[in-house]
């Protein structure tokens, strides 16, 4: 088993550009990928979404062996610049819905009956192996759950500020560090038998799981962009306690184990309140003070749908194909 503190280990290279920004943090090279071998990459492809990740975790946890001098290294920025570009040009060109908030989040108040989601997949007829595969997955943001949305609270104030800051307060534990939530992930990682090191399984990211992760670190990190890392938040939490449930019900039946059942039923209550103060403080507050950002609150929401059922085709896609194990 790891630990959640460790700094992660360099995964291998999918392609020339996250080859080449791998060589440049291990200090085997000067050269970094010209931004327009960026601008012509696949923006959802594994070398850009992997490059990307890599930039931005330098402001995570960063990289053993990595000096983390880098995180402001003026050329690494440059590149990661071309980077997001390419990422959110794709998103903006690629995310439709709408502009309106109350439309946004009208499309994921309700979850359907007869979904056909991952969490609808798990409870009804997952086995254990795709539980645990689904686990590794997610452990790429559930390790580091609630920091991404945390950039956020610098840029925010009054209302949004107070209600941002509440529902963080949850997820980091209430001050207790046995509850933070990263901290129930790894303990459900264990029950699973699977490695709790922070970032252990960056090598087995699917790129629409690095894109997930790196959505919430494009807006997390932008100031311009604090309305989307919004409604990021909004969706995420209006979405997690009904899907909760239902993987709290697949932990049961697959034998998971007691700490991966308790990770979910704890988001069920958990998120079905902070879903309220989101919506009615956060967003509201915000939107209150700077109503110019309801677009990119819209957007927000309608980019995180968007990525969520990439990963979901991956997946299921995967698993309901016969004799894939």
């Amino acid at each position: 088993m790891g630990n959640i503190r460790n700094e992660p280990v360099m995964p291998t290279a999918r392609g020339d550009i996250s080859a080449a920004l791998i060589s440049f943090l291990r200090g085997d090279a000067e050269v970094l990928p010209a931004p327009g071998a960026v601008a012509t990459s696949e923006a959802y492809g594994d070398d850009l979404q992997l490059a990307l990740y890599l930039c931005y975790e330098l402001h995570y946890r960063g990289f053993a062996g990595v000096d983390p001098a880098l995180e402001w290294d003026p050329a690494l920025l440059t590149v990661r610049a071309a980077l997001e570009r390419r990422y959110l040009e794709a998103l903006r060109m690629d995310v439709t819905g709408p502009t309106d908030v109350d439309d946004a989040l009208a499309g994921i108040l309700v979850e359907p009956v007869h979904g056909t989601g991952v969490p609808h997949f798990l409870e009804e007829h997952g086995e254990l192996w795709q539980v645990r595969e689904y686990v590794v997955q997610r452990s790429l943001y559930h390790l580091k759950e609630a920091d991404p949305h945390a950039w956020v609270l610098p840029r925010l104030y009054g209302r949004a500020k107070a209600g941002m800051a509440a529902v963080e307060y949850d997820e980091y534990g209430g001050g207790r560090a046995e509850r933070v939530h990263a901290q129930l992930f790894a303990n459900l990682m264990a029950d699973l038998g699977l490695d709790t090191t922070y970032g252990g399984y960056l090598e087995d990211g699917h790129a629409e799981m690095l894109a997930l992760v790196n959505l919430m670190s494009l807006f997390g990190l932008h100031r311009r962009l604090r309305g989307s890392l919004v409604g990021h938040f909004a969706a995420v939490e209006i979405t997690s306690s009904p899907a909760s449930r239902r993987l709290a019900a697949a932990m049961k039946r697959t034998g998971a184990g007691s700490a991966a059942e308790f990770f979910y039923t704890e988001h069920v209550e958990a998120d079905a309140v902070h879903e309220q103060v989101v919506r009615h403080e956060v967003v509201a507050g915000l939107l209150h003070e700077e109503p110019e950002l309801a677009a990119d609150v819209a957007f927000g929401i309608t980019a995180t749908s968007y990525t969520e059922d990439r990963l979901a085709r991956r997946l299921l896609g995967a698993w309901q194909r016969p004799g894939v194990r």
